[in-house]
């Protein structure tokens, strides 16, 4: 089969002054996209990389591939970046693995993801979206929330926006951060109280019935008050964290995850492969977001370390995905 994949390419040298060092945080190097299509390869597919952009869309028109490894975050800020790619391919009638675009642009959405995996049931974090125009003074009209507070990007991937300075303790703080983060993020800005407790990220693949790849603990190797899986934290992992998968949770809990991850899943329209973070405070299972396109760095991306400790090989989690989609369109595997 002739197997495209779509991708974005961070760009080598220094970034331009007024962008943040996050800017390219959710895009991958040569080293990923080449193991991506070793893979593929080694399964027997011809592999075309299409890339992103205006270069996607002529690749895409003048050689279409009979099949689609989507894998492409999007340039810019729009909260619909992530569905660009998944909405032509749907209206070529290409084939791709993958959440639709509906789905890709929900997710994307922090606040729009958490109101949805809400009304199926999911528990989420109490918060408060401060929309574009807004100042942190917005807070306090809901006069419920309590510190600490957790301030983050609404439309970001991959940690982008969440520093450890993003645990604020009093108002002050919490100006000062909003505007830190709008200045280098435009868009709107989630708050949300902190959820002391653990850190666990659940990968899930396949659609019929879809189901728990691993419960993956994220703990601190160093003992601190507040743990946050920021960005600094994520960059310096090998030193800052432990993964623990299976998660040596409680069997109530793990099962109260396990039911809340598949929930959300349903219920945000997820398909083929999507992993889902939450906090745990007094067993119950907390929703932070979704990720229907998770990192697949073959070195240090969350769902690749998850399936290493379960004794998976890069191999067969990248075929796995493939395989969903294939089995959900009803094409040979």
């Amino acid at each position: 089969m002739r197997i495209g994949i779509t991708f974005d390419l961070k760009t080598p040298g220094q970034l331009p002054k007024d962008l943040p060092d996050d800017f390219q945080e959710e895009f991958d190097g040569p080293h990923t996209i080449e193991a991506i299509a070793k893979v593929l390869r080694d399964l027997g597919h011809h592999v075309l990389l299409l890339g992103d952009g205006r270069e996607f869309l002529q690749k895409v028109l003048a050689d279409p591939p009979e099949f689609v490894f989507n894998f492409a975050e999007g340039q810019g800020v729009s909260r619909s970046r992530e569905a660009r790619v998944p909405a032509v391919l749907e209206m070529l009638g290409i084939p791709f693995t993958g959440s639709d675009p509906l789905t890709m642009a929900v997710t994307l959405d922090k606040d729009l993801a958490k109101r949805l995996v809400q009304t199926a049931g999911v528990i989420v974090p109490p918060g408060v979206l401060i929309s574009e125009g807004q100042d942190a003074d917005a807070v306090r009209t809901t006069g419920d929330l309590i510190y600490p507070l957790i301030v983050k990007p609404a439309w970001e991937g991959s940690s982008k926006g969440i520093r450890n300075k993003c645990l604020v303790k009093s108002p002050g703080q919490l100006r000062d951060v909003v505007r830190s983060i709008r200045q280098d993020h435009r868009q709107p800005i989630l708050v949300e109280e902190y959820i002391q407790g653990d850190e666990v990220t659940v990968g899930v693949l396949g659609n019929y019935p879809p189901t728990i790849m691993g419960v993956m603990r994220i703990v601190p190797r160093e003992p601190v008050e507040q743990f946050v899986y920021s960005l600094e934290v994520k960059r310096d992992y090998q030193r800052q964290v432990r993964y623990e998968c299976p998660a040596p949770l409680p069997p109530a809990t793990m099962k109260a995850v396990e039911d809340a991850t598949l929930t959300a899943f349903r219920a945000l329209g997820c398909r083929d492969v999507a992993r889902i973070d939450f906090r745990i405070r007094d067993g119950i299972p907390y929703f932070l977001e979704v990720n229907p396109l998770p990192g697949l760095n073959p070195d240090d991306s969350d769902l690749v370390i998850m399936s290493r400790l379960l004794d998976w090989s890069y191999a067969k989690l990248v075929g796995s995905i493939v395989n969903a989609a294939l089995a959900r369109m009803g094409l040979p595997i």
